[in-house]
């Protein structure tokens, strides 16, 4: 009698619990085929961070174009100046060359599409531009470093190790040092965008002005630990093994400094503060990327374009105004204009 009543009072529960297993299966299926939808669906991205500027939007167009063709025309310049007069064929103004290239392409892969968003009313992006301004800029931060690293290393053997100059610094170790630096930089970006370009994505809001890789992760359905890893195991071995290079260069140019002559000492300044002066310039960038989250929107739109806007134009100044052979090359040329 009892297992009876037991067996009857049984089956409400039963029922019950098969009902609700049923409606979880749903619920799930339900969510899995909303977020294969609206990752099947995001054919753009939209930028959050500009705003409506009225007519004024003309007038930021013009101060952009005129930031951009001053980049432009001032690393042509210097690129130019470095290739046609043969005294400049030396280490130091090779990696030069490399830097102002590497301005040139990082600030074609921002500008214009910025100036194109300043005009527009609607502010998207494809995905596959999105992708290719991702890579520009990326590939442009790891070429910039890495370059910067190559000419620590190169005033180190210059000023501590003079004798030996020659043979560690020959043209070919340039060129080859250069190309690592290039070719490393592009398998480095495109293993980054082999971890983001195939994540489902459940959102299309950038908010920024421009497509960084973070920000497309971030709108990811699924877990991202593997890019995170990632990025953590870049940082933590790649970037802090570099700065350490740096570090160690210039420890060991200070102490030559203290103990030299103050000839040696004065040709040390006139060749390290400009590259220091880079250097110092960029982490000031790296430090707002990491902090602009942080702040209002208006700084934060300042401080995610300090690395990418001031660094094209901080370098061709540095180096134009303080490098003696550049500034003698200056002077030769305006000497035959003014004779001409």
């Amino acid at each position: 009698m009892c297992a009876r009543t037991h067996s009857v009072c049984s089956r409400p529960a039963c029922s019950s619990v098969r009902l609700n297993s049923a409606r979880c299966s749903v619920t799930g299926q339900r969510r899995m085929a909303t977020i294969t939808m609206n990752s099947t669906q995001i054919t753009f991205f939209s930028f959050s961070a500009y705003f409506d500027t009225g007519r004024l939007k003309y007038l930021y167009f013009l101060v952009v174009m005129f930031i951009y063709s001053f980049i432009m025309f001032s690393n042509l310049l210097l690129i130019v100046v470095i290739c046609v007069n043969r005294t400049l064929h030396e280490p130091m103004y090779l990696f030069l060359v490399s830097l102002f290239v590497n301005e040139l392409c990082g600030s074609s892969g921002l500008f214009p599409l910025i100036l194109v968003q300043i005009l527009s009313d609607s502010h998207t992006v494809s995905v596959p531009l999105c992708f290719l301004q991702i890579f520009s800029l990326h590939f442009y931060g790891s070429v910039e470093l890495f370059t910067l690293g190559a000419m620590s290393y190169d005033r180190y053997v210059a000023i501590c190790c003079p004798l030996q100059y020659n043979v560690l610094m020959s043209l070919r170790k340039v060129w080859a040092m250069t190309a690592s630096v290039w070719l490393y930089s592009v398998l480095a970006t495109l293993a980054m965008l082999s971890l983001s370009g195939p994540l489902q994505l459940c959102g299309n809001i950038i908010h920024k002005v421009y497509c960084d890789n973070f920000s497309v992760v971030k709108l990811s359905c699924y877990d991202t630990t593997i890019n995170n890893i990632y990025g953590l195991l870049y940082i933590f071995t790649v970037i802090a093994g570099l700065f350490l290079m740096i570090l160690y260069s210039y420890v060991r140019i200070l102490r030559v400094c203290l103990s030299g002559s103050h000839r040696t000492r004065q040709k040390a300044l006139s060749t390290c503060t400009p590259h220091l002066s880079s250097m110092i310039n960029f982490c000031f960038g790296a430090f707002f990327e990491i902090v602009q989250g942080r702040v209002s929107s208006a700084l934060q739109i300042f401080l995610s374009l300090y690395t990418l806007t001031c660094q094209p134009l901080f370098n061709p100044s540095m180096y134009g105004l303080n490098l003696s052979k550049i500034r003698h090359v200056w002077q030769q040329t305006s000497e035959l204009n003014v004779t001409y």
